[in-house]
């Protein structure tokens, strides 16, 4: 995998974990990191962070939608039903 770190691949990071995991029982999964892949990788969780906060705003507004239409179709029933 290439180890540029590409911003619009929210997924970059979860495919390069799974490419990085160890067999059971070696510690090789979490190798030592320098100062600088912890920088990077602080970056990329704050790229699927701010993606995962925007799927979670568009998932509310969408909720609140439906709850508007839900009350507004309660609104014109006829009361007698």
């Amino acid at each position: 995998m290439n180890a540029e770190f590409n911003p619009s691949d929210p997924f970059a990071l979860f495919r390069q974990m799974l490419q990085n995991v160890a067999p059971p029982g070696s510690q090789a999964f979490l190798p030592p990191l320098n100062e600088a892949e912890i920088d990077r990788k602080i970056g990329e969780l704050k790229v699927i962070e701010g993606w995962l906060t925007l799927n979670l705003g568009m998932l509310s507004m969408q909720i609140k939608t439906l709850e508007m239409q839900k009350a507004g179709l309660a609104a014109l029933k006829p009361k007698n039903e």
